[in-house]
């Protein structure tokens, strides 16, 4: 099959092909999700370097794992679970030698920058640095539940799976974060 068919594949079939070892299955399936993976990624981490290779962990573990998965209704959560995962171990990694927060200068920095062009793209732009910075702000249990539900669109209960919590627990984080969040923006909105 050329390399241009596989483009016109649905995910559930290149997930399907990809577990029958067609590696250009797998390449289109890689290519369709890396972007997803590295924005969720740097919403969890202001460490630009480390999102990189954060990505690239979740996409060896997905291509090395698609086997396993048996549902492909199902492959989104999977998906987030392996980045939830990579993400609980490099903050445990990260906590025994330094702390992982924000440089309270660097928020700042972005919460005062004005020197842009004028225009929606720039307003949106900054903006969207600006909820960066303060979702980066909040403890990491509160952060993961909340990109999970606001930019990933998963259930509650796919997220109470995903973070191995209680349902309770996750609407209450997430309660939890959107209050810290809209308290954190709220000279802006």
């Amino acid at each position: 099959m050329s390399k241009s068919r596989y483009k016109k594949r649905d995910i559930n079939t290149l997930i399907l092909f990809a577990q029958k070892g067609d590696t250009k299955a797998l390449e289109e399936l890689i290519r369709r999700v890396q972007k997803n993976i590295f924005t969720m990624f740097s919403y969890l981490t202001d460490k630009r370097h480390d999102i990189a290779d954060l990505t690239q962990e979740a996409l060896l573990k997905m291509a090395k794992n698609i086997k396993y998965l048996k549902d492909t209704d199902r492959f989104k959560p999977w998906l987030n679970q392996i980045v939830t995962n990579i993400f609980y171990d490099y903050v445990k990694r990260h906590a025994r030698h330094s702390k992982l927060e924000l440089d309270n200068d660097k928020l700042l920095e972005i919460k005062d920058k004005i020197g842009c062009e004028p225009g929606e793209r720039c307003l949106f732009s900054e903006m969207e640095k600006l909820i960066k910075a303060a979702l980066l702000t909040l403890p990491e249990n509160l952060r993961i539940v909340l990109i999970l539900r606001e930019y990933e669109g998963l259930s509650y209960d796919d997220i109470a799976k995903i973070t191995n919590t209680a349902l309770g627990t996750v609407k209450s984080r997430i309660s939890r974060a959107r209050l810290k969040l809209q308290e954190e923006l709220k000279e802006f909105i």
